[in-house]
């Protein structure tokens, strides 16, 4: 199934597109250091008018 009709094909060629970006996610995200979220590290006071 795999050979290089397969890969001449749009089906093919799409699959390899979706390959190339699954590959380029993850060699993205693995490089991304996420921060603390904003929320959690802001201290705010509430303050109620009557």
């Amino acid at each position: 199934m795999y050979d290089r009709r397969f890969f001449q094909s749009k089906l093919g060629q799409a699959a390899v597109a979706s390959i190339a970006a699954m590959a380029a996610f993850v060699a993205l995200s693995t490089q991304m250091h996420a921060a603390p979220a904003m929320a959690a590290d802001m201290s705010c006071q509430v303050v109620q008018v009557a």
